[in-house]
């Protein structure tokens, strides 16, 4: 769904050309790795045609492998791999610990305050700026210092995102957090989905029993190979 075209996951690896994918930034080629197999889409047939050549033969998992793309791919640019993680509801493992999560609506002056407080990097990563439910918030002196939620996705997929303030970290409250907003999404019958680059996140899906099945990159080919392969 999100690739916007008639596609699917196949051993080794599909391409589909989409001008405008939302596995990638426009104008990149961008590679999802689901077990053995893969999907990519391309903007244009002759990128589509150049990444077929490239990566044919290799197998699921080196497709989202910087250095093998690096070595098979001139690209300019790569952003990844950011890994997949899914959540069977019945290997859900909650991690309350001692933090009290409540949830506040986005427009809530304490968790505006919190996103405006954190460096903006962070914010990004997270994605705790685009979920669609309210925050699960954890305060500490009147202070909103961790929240979490997730974003409706196509297919009943919840993709989660979870944000601690710096000064508040490594005490467990990204895993409390979280808790309580995959505790929603199984409660409305959704698949929880955590990607994640950063080793920290991975640590808080895995405590939660989140399975890591796949990764995705986005890759911006070189320009001037670009612009060689529509002349040719």
């Amino acid at each position: 769904c999100l690739a916007g075209t008639v596609a699917g996951f196949t051993p080794g690896m599909s391409v589909a050309v989409v001008r405008r994918s939302y596995l990638c930034p426009p104008g990149w080629a961008g590679i999802v790795v689901l077990g053995s197999a893969a999907l990519a889409t391309a903007p244009d047939h002759d990128t589509a045609r150049f990444i077929e050549q490239a990566l044919s033969g290799q197998p699921a998992v080196s497709l989202t492998d910087t250095d093998v793309l690096s070595s098979r791919l001139p690209a300019a640019e790569i952003l990844g791999p950011a890994y997949l993680a899914y959540l069977d509801p019945a290997e859900f493992r909650p991690q309350p610990g001692h933090a009290v999560t409540t949830p506040v609506s986005l427009d809530h002056p304490g968790f505006r305050q919190f996103l405006l407080a954190a460096d903006t990097d962070d914010v990004e990563e997270s994605g705790i700026g685009e979920i669609t439910t309210p925050a699960f918030a954890i305060r500490e002196n009147g202070q909103v210092v961790a929240a979490a939620g997730y974003r409706d996705w196509p297919c009943g997929t919840a993709h989660l995102s979870v944000l601690t303030a710096s000064a508040a970290r490594g005490r467990g409250l990204a895993q409390a957090a979280a808790s309580a907003a995959v505790a929603h999404a199984i409660a409305e019958g959704r698949l929880p989905q955590w990607r994640a680059r950063p080793q920290a996140s991975r640590r808080v899906a895995r405590a939660l029993g989140f399975r890591e099945l796949g990764a995705q990159v986005s890759i911006r080919l070189a320009a001037e190979v670009t612009s060689r392969e529509h002349r040719s």
